[in-house]
């Protein structure tokens, strides 16, 4: 069954998911960064060419001829997808055939509306019986 995690109180969901998409790779895991939209898409792939700042994590879209041998996937479309291993979710609805995964790992950010969201996520993989793992990344803002 697929491991759920849910990294919460992120100040920046995409630093978050570039750092988590470096631990993966350094346990020589294969990612894929599920984003919302082309924009989204690029300015992940923005943000891997920066980050480290003396290097670069390898990635490529989903539809890359090099795909299937490049570690990082990002891209808005779901399929697709060369590996099975860690999925990176930022969108607000829950993945299309995340539970092909190994690992899917959502990213909770500090503003109300991406935590409604993650609430309605949440409660869909806990209602289907997937086991869920919280991390809180930051201080929590008020209650809630």
């Amino acid at each position: 069954m697929t491991e759920v995690l849910f990294y919460t109180h992120a100040d920046d969901k995409l630093r978050t998911a570039c750092q988590l998409s470096a631990k993966a790779l350094a346990r020589q895991m294969r990612v894929m960064i599920l984003t919302a939209d082309p924009a989204l898409t690029d300015k992940v792939s923005r943000q891997l060419w920066s980050v480290p700042s003396i290097g670069f994590f390898p990635h490529c879209r989903a539809g890359d001829k090099l795909a299937a041998v490049t570690p990082i996937i990002v891209d808005h479309v779901a399929e697709p997808v060369p590996h099975d291993q860690v999925l990176i979710n930022l969108r607000d609805q829950t993945p299309p055939a995340f539970s092909r995964f190994q690992r899917l790992i959502e990213i909770v950010g500090l503003d109300e509306e991406d935590r409604a969201a993650a609430r309605e996520r949440f409660r869909f993989y806990r209602d289907r019986g997937y086991e869920i793992i919280t991390h809180q990344l930051g201080e929590s803002r008020g209650s809630g």
